[in-house]
């Protein structure tokens, strides 16, 4: 059975809880729902110290806590993680960035304008317009060259390029040079609605025309780049990368001269920040997964005495150690009390949902499944899990976007009737007279509930889960498993009733979201290989609207069709949209531009210190 690379990354989002400060979303105090007409563009998400770039002085340097020294700076390639990507955003071009609201919109500092041929004409084809003042860091202008480069590495028409293939590439018939070295034409073999995706970030030509390029790492301050800085060192051993002004670079110049991303644990961030050894750290992890302090150890009795048949124990026993939730409160306590440290925090831009695994026990049942998406009360969820981090309990109501993502609408009403009661006796669940669980055929309707490890924020949501189901009649156990066996030997084996994850809410629904929803089939020795699909169900209609919307060129009319397909979703009893992630960042106090950055990423030439 195969595992697809991007569900272990996707899941580790409520696994580690590590990725705050790279991708967040809507600001705790809207409520959910589409951006008004009148909003700010770019605003409506994340929380972020901003000031005009007139107000931060130039100069100095900024130490940034990160997971570790990746093995890549290619986000494509099977090594990247999340801190790959956040690098790549600093050193190369994206022609398109998100908006606070998920929209994608051009980056002048590489991106003159674009535009796509009207919907139903064909061939689509995209004419893009580059920023004539961008190149690369040895002088040499980015041109169509690159572009077709990354295309032939991602398309997957040459197996000897490894590493991911985001959707899109394969959809590309040509890319050529037009009216002049700045204009570049793209043609596409068939319609792609998505296409502002693609391109970002870009690598230089040298970096992916050939499959030994594209195949070793990226690494070190010898390759090219195109971003507000280069990188001046890279030292794996010593748990850092150094990122410097980059001094071809045409755009508003960086104000901090140097960025220091330094390798630090989660659990040791809060000390980090309180000796003043880091300005800006994302602490999601280390206040989620917080432990219990160790219990003191009792005092010595200098005149023991033995009691007949006892052990040589005391018998006064120490205060056992607080939950999880309770050590990850005190975590977050000390983090707000931190001396000249701001705390910013926002819901971010990922999906927990409550997965129904339709090929085990009862849940087989389509009835059954609907009866329980109908009972999980998701606004208490969202209480448990998201209030005691100081953010509004909002719960989801679509599987597809996010709260504050453009277009969001709740489709939760399309699983059927509010009454779970009447659904599962409907079933054939019936619950006795006295109260108790729900039984049929003298079964009782005992379900499991797979959970991330060591995760506060997951313990509290199972928690709410347990009891929630519990009031209408369905027994639930928690089963924990590690970060390490979660997605090969859980998820992948099938062997559980209901799963607790998150996945990522990205600018791209139609293609990114496509691979969770879309009909498991059947491998070559007939194995149901259910890909990305942990819940193992799916329709052929369901597929048919992904791959419309994915076509879809008119906005208004792809946007229909993903609503149809997050309905027909919740009709499924696929599984049921929770909250979205919470992320919490630390600032030092007189950094500018940092925080929790929503649906996109850092402006790097734009972050540092106030005058």
């Amino acid at each position: 059975m195969r595992v697809r690379q991007l569900t272990s990354a996707a899941v580790a989002l409520l696994l580690a809880a590590g990725l705050g400060g790279c991708s967040d979303g809507p600001d705790p105090a809207r409520t959910p729902g589409p951006a008004p007409a009148s909003a700010d563009p770019t605003s409506g998400t994340g929380d972020v110290r901003a000031a005009d770039r007139t107000a931060v002085r130039g100069g100095g340097r900024l130490r940034w806590a990160v997971d570790g020294v990746p093995a890549t700076l290619n986000v494509y390639q099977g090594d990247a993680t999340a801190d790959s990507a956040l690098l790549a955003h600093a050193l190369y071009p994206s022609l398109f960035r998100p908006d606070g609201h998920g929209r994608l919109v051009p980056d002048p500092d590489y991106l003159a304008g674009a535009e796509s041929t009207p919907p139903g004409q064909q061939p689509q084809v995209v004419t893009y317009r580059l920023n004539p003042r961008a190149v690369w860091s040895d002088g040499t202008p980015i041109t169509a060259a690159d572009l077709t480069a990354q295309r032939a590495a991602l398309s997957g028409l040459d197996p000897a390029y490894q590493g991911g293939r985001p959707a899109g590439y394969d959809a590309i018939d040509a890319i050529a040079q037009g009216a002049d070295p700045h204009e570049v034409r793209v043609t596409f073999r068939r319609p792609y609605a998505e296409w502002r995706s693609l391109f970002g970030p870009l690598y230089p030509a040298a970096e992916t025309a050939t499959p030994a390029a594209f195949n070793r790492a990226l690494t070190g301050g010898e390759h090219l780049s195109a971003g507000p800085y280069t990188v001046s060192g890279y030292d794996a051993a010593g748990g850092q990368v150094v990122l410097a002004r980059n001094p071809r670079w045409w755009g508003d110049q960086p104000k901090t001269d140097r960025i220091e991303f330094i390798a630090a644990p989660p659990e040791g961030r809060l000390d980090a920040l309180d000796q003043n050894r880091l300005d800006i750290a994302p602490l999601t992890a280390a206040v989620d997964q917080a432990v219990p302090a160790p219990a003191p150890a009792p005092a010595a009795s200098a005149t023991p005495t033995a009691t007949p048949g006892a052990s040589d124990t005391p018998t006064a026993e120490a205060a056992p150690p607080p939950a999880a939730p309770e050590a990850a409160a005190l975590a977050l306590r000390r983090a707000e009390g931190l001396h000249g440290v701001i705390v910013h925090r926002a819901v971010g831009a990922s999906l927990t949902q409550l997965t129904l695994n339709s090929a085990h026990g009862p849940l087989a049942d389509p009835a059954l499944r609907l009866a329980l998406t109908r009972a999980v009360d998701r606004r208490r969820i969202a209480d448990a899990a998201l209030t005691p981090l100081g953010l509004p309990g909002a719960p989801l109501g679509s599987h597809l976007l996010a709260g504050d993502q453009d277009g969001y609408r709740d489709n939760s009403a399309a699983a059927g009737p509010a009454d779970a009661a009447r659904l599962f006796d409907e079933a054939g669940w019936k619950r006795p007279d006295t109260g108790g669980t729900r039984t049929k055929d003298d079964k009782e309707l005992t379900l499991t509930l797979l959970v991330p490890a060591g995760s506060a924020t997951a313990k509290r949501t199972a928690d709410a889960l347990t009891a929630d189901l519990g009031e209408s009649g369905v027994e639930v156990k928690a089963v924990t498993a590690s970060a390490d066996t979660f997605v090969q030997d859980q998820l992948a084996a099938g062997e559980y009733d209901l799963a607790l994850f998150s996945w990522p809410a990205g600018t791209s629904p139609a293609s990114e979201q496509r691979p969770v929803y879309a009909k498991p089939r059947p491998d070559a020795d007939g194995t149901l290989d259910p890909g990305s699909n942990y819940a193992r169900s799916g329709t052929e209609e369901i597929d048919r609207l992904f791959d419309r919307a994915t076509a879809e060129l008119d906005p208004a009319a792809r946007l229909r069709l993903l609503q149809e397909a997050d309905v027909r979703i919740w009709q499924l009893g696929h599984s049921v949209p929770l909250y979205q992630r919470p992320e919490l960042v630390g600032v030092r106090a007189g950094v500018a531009g940092a925080g929790v950055w929503g649906y996109g990423w850092p402006r790097f030439q734009d972050v540092g210190w106030s005058a």
